[in-house]
């Protein structure tokens, strides 16, 4: 694969060669979000490849490894965790009576006269082959131990004359696992000491050493996450860079994104061009707005107008930029906590406006409103919300009433408590002034994360106050999520760009890398 960061013959010989030097230099700027890779050759259109079926599975292993890596990097809380199916679950169902008739089939043969042991070895080297796999390169001498303990010719000869001793042969191994389980499994293998019943030890002998394995495998993801945050960036490029190869649209939905971006961009410089929006939000200067030519945006306006974007993206309206659908998942949940996050503010503003600042400032008061309001949105689409400030108009009500009550104030006048619901449930309106002041707000503030030297910012615009904590948290999650994929994406948005922006003209000063 051609490394974005090595020079490569350009496919069109009237396209500008790259200039690592200015590339150099560009990476020392404020916002140099991008390493100071040249950008990659883009496959020009062609008609679908069709893959053949090994093709297609070497693609998806590929995929499925780049978006394993991914996840370890991106997500510090990422493991591999038991999977619990619902009791009454089909799958549930299902697992159950096949172990059950497995299990049931092994206790017939082990009380046949004489026992027949074929499943019973079987099952012993699968544990021996499971307990030699959790074992550290440093464990030569143990390895000997268990090759030697369970040495699966002598245990198939014994088995054959019927002296085959399983519950000395279960009793090393609980001894083996319990030096080599988890701390956290320690309680679960000092159980099966107990268990008398050979099959029922076996079936729960099988049941810990998955566990094990997965303690293992989250072991070496926790030692394995610092070496690949350390080269995650260019092996992703290599892998998408290979992705490419194979199916040269895979840029289409990101092309059509950054369109988008670059024409709304190109509509907010002509009706200011000092001051660009991002969705009516003044962006900061920082981010870019439009290049020396004051008709022209620039790729790094355009790029954050996209990113921006993706905080109103309509699911099933338009396709995901095929750059971030290792992301979807992460900045939808981030959508979904921005947009709850607004009406959680918009609800506290307009109470604050209707009550008064006595009320608002006594103690606990705003907290409770914001605890039954967060409660009240927990877990809706935005499709949802309106329904929800039905539910919420009455409850802030109700506590409004209980904390005048409480402080010898009196009770609301039935216009007041009229107001102070209809004000709340208007907010389902999409043009309702409050919400799309605070709207506005929180993605002027957002906005800021999107160049690294800002994302550590704590100055919140005014009425977000009561959302501080939550509003930071979001902000550093999608400071990272933007900052990584800026980071490996970067040349490929910059060679769309200039296709977009500067359509057959020369490449200008300063645009060589964000």
């Amino acid at each position: 694969m051609p490394n974005p960061g090595e020079e490569t013959p350009p496919s069109d010989p009237e396209s500008v060669p790259c200039r690592p030097g200015k590339a150099r230099q560009a990476q020392g700027s404020r916002d140099g979000d991008v390493p100071s890779l040249c950008p990659p050759q883009l496959p020009t259109s062609s008609p679908p490849r069709v893959l053949s079926m090994a093709e297609l599975l070497e693609t998806a292993q590929e995929v499925s490894k780049m978006t394993i890596t991914h996840e370890i990097v991106v997500n510090r809380d990422f493991k591999l965790q038991e999977v619990n199916f619902s009791p009454n679950s089909l799958e549930s169902r299902v697992k159950e009576t096949l172990h059950k008739a497995f299990w049931d089939s092994l206790k017939e043969q082990l009380s046949a006269s004489p026992p027949d042991y074929t499943h019973v070895i079987q099952l012993l080297q699968e544990i021996k082959e499971t307990i030699l796999s959790l074992l550290l390169p440093r464990h030569s001498r143990l390895r000997g131990q268990i090759e030697e303990a369970l040495d699966m010719e002598l245990i198939t000869q014994e088995a054959e004359h019927g002296a085959l001793d399983i519950p000395n042969l279960t009793k090393y191994i609980l001894g083996t696992m319990a030096m080599l389980c988890a701390p956290i499994r320690d309680e679960e293998v000092q159980r099966l000491r107990g268990v008398t019943d050979p099959v029922q030890l076996l079936r729960e002998i099988f049941r810990v050493l998955d566990l094990m394995k997965m303690d293992m495998v989250n072991f070496t993801i926790q030692n394995l996450r610092p070496h690949l945050q350390e080269h995650s960036v260019q092996y992703e490029q290599k892998k998408f860079q290979e992705l490419l190869a194979k199916l040269p649209n895979s840029l289409d939905h990101t092309t059509e994104w950054l369109h988008k971006a670059a024409a709304e961009v190109s509509a907010s410089s002509l009706s200011s061009p000092s001051h660009p929006e991002v969705h009516g939000v003044p962006a900061p200067l920082s981010l870019g707005a439009v290049s020396r030519s004051s008709s022209t945006p620039s790729p790094m306006s355009v790029l954050n107008q996209g990113y921006m974007n993706l905080l109103r993206w309509e699911p099933g309206l338009e396709k995901y930029p095929e750059t971030l659908l290792m992301d979807q998942a992460r900045l939808q949940e981030i959508q979904l906590q921005v947009n709850q996050l607004t009406i959680i503010a918009a609800v506290l503003l307009v109470s604050s406006s209707v009550c008064g600042s006595t009320l608002f400032s006594s103690p606990g008061f705003v907290d409770r409103l914001k605890r039954v309001t967060k409660a009240l949105l927990e877990g809706l689409p935005h499709t949802r919300f309106r329904e929800a400030l039905l539910d919420i108009s009455n409850h802030v009500h109700q506590e409004v009433s209980e904390s005048l009550l409480q402080l010898g104030y009196p009770a609301f006048t039935s216009d007041k408590s009229a107001s102070l619901k209809g004000q709340i449930r208007s907010i389902a309106e999409d043009d309702n002034a409050v919400r799309r002041v605070i709207e506005q707000r929180i993605h002027s503030f957002l906005s800021l994360h999107l160049s690294p030297s800002a994302q550590n910012s704590r100055s919140l615009p005014k009425g977000l106050d009561p959302i501080q904590e939550e509003l930071l948290e979001v902000g550093h999650r999608w400071g990272s999520v933007i900052h990584h994929n800026r980071q490996v994406y970067g040349p490929y948005y910059l060679a769309i760009l200039k296709k977009i922006v500067l359509p057959g003209a020369e490449t200008e000063a300063g645009i060589d890398s964000f």
